[in-house]
């Protein structure tokens, strides 16, 4: 038993050099040695907590520089494992970094339906601006979202033109800027929403349209791609924008038709032809937004 006892004080006393003498090569980096000042810890504590301070050393690192969620070379993605103070010990949880708070902060103002992950994650920073015909138009979405900042709201766009020129994306873009000043935003692709509304009748409609409704900028994405019915364009499209009419509030549209086109989609149905609701829908339009051309390079080649 002596002789048991004496192998294992052997190997804690073995394992205990070599956790010192990691922590020793640890602390001539500068930036371990920043990191373990500001913990008010004990050595012997340290030591134990060697490798993953080495850990949150490299992920700190990894954020320096980082330019954006996509980029993020941490374990956890948007995240750095970092050590707290608690009692004798230490604990390491995880810190999400400047964009990850960006991104959970646009999650709680602004809202998707059926919109793909690349316009979710739309930024205005990121817009392309080597084609001159898209400058007209960014400027716009800049100095609508400078104007609402500061309390003045001016109208927003009905933005058509050609496919894949990146309608969608700016104003998606628009919209998760304003999302980081708590502004509440929806973006809806139009055709979906019809389907949506439609498929949810007797659980949630009034709840999901309401919201839509309400929302202090919305955007109709693609409006002009639906299968246009009487219901769609008198229940739905046309609630919606009385009420944003009424009330005020700030609304966008893309479409691949401009106004006398699309005027045209919406007079016809499968069961008849009415020129008059067609046209009491463009009016509105009409006074919720500037009409913009954007003729410019297919992006999604």
């Amino acid at each position: 038993m002596q002789k048991i006892s004496n192998m294992n004080n052997y190997k804690k006393k073995s394992l205990a050099l070599t956790l010192k003498k990691s922590f020793m090569l640890a602390l001539e980096d500068e930036k371990f040695v920043k990191l373990v000042n500001r913990l008010d810890v004990d050595e012997e504590t340290l030591i134990k907590y060697t490798s993953k301070l080495e850990n949150t050393v490299c992920e700190l690192s990894n954020c320096n520089g980082c330019k954006g969620i996509s980029h993020c070379k941490n374990r956890v993605i948007g995240y750095v494992s970092y050590p707290e103070k608690q009692n004798n010990g230490l604990i390491f949880s995880y810190i999400p970094c400047k964009y990850q708070k960006e991104l959970s902060k646009i999650k709680d103002t602004v809202t998707f339906f059926e919109t793909p992950k690349f316009l979710r994650e739309a930024k205005m920073k990121d817009l392309y601006l080597n084609d001159k015909r898209r400058i007209e138009v960014i400027k716009y979405a800049k100095n609508f979202i400078d104007s609402y900042k500061n309390g003045k709201k001016i109208k927003g766009l009905y933005l058509y033109g050609s496919f894949g020129s990146g309608k969608s994306y700016i104003i998606n873009a628009l919209l998760n800027e304003l999302g980081k000043e708590g502004v509440i935003c929806i973006s809806v692709y139009y055709p979906s929403l019809l389907k949506t509304l439609k498929e949810g009748f007797k659980t949630n409609y009034e709840e999901r349209l309401k919201e839509i409704m309400e929302s202090d900028v919305l955007l109709l994405d693609d409006i002009g791609a639906e299968n246009n019915t009487a219901w769609a364009r008198d229940e739905i499209l046309g609630t919606i924008l009385q009420y944003r009419m009424d009330n005020g509030l700030s609304t966008f549209f893309t479409s691949n038709l401009n106004l006398e086109e699309l005027e045209e989609h919406l007079k016809t149905t499968t069961n008849s032809t009415d020129k008059i609701k067609a046209r009491r829908i463009i009016e509105r339009i009409k006074q919720l937004t500037e009409p913009l051309e954007l003729i410019s390079e297919n992006l999604r080649k």
